[in-house]
């Protein structure tokens, strides 16, 4: 892969953990429960 590719992938992981970070805070607000998935284990976090 060329540089580009590796800063365009690193630019949308970027993108994608602040979205999963505003999602996750929306829902600690609300009090929704946010679930994980660990080696096929579905996890429930309470925020």
């Amino acid at each position: 892969m060329k540089k580009s590719d590796y800063e365009l992938s690193a630019k949308i992981l970027r993108l994608a953990n602040r979205g999963t970070r505003k999602a996750q805070e929306k829902a600690r607000r609300a009090g929704v429960p946010v679930y994980y998935s660990v080696n096929g284990q579905i996890i429930e976090v309470k925020l």
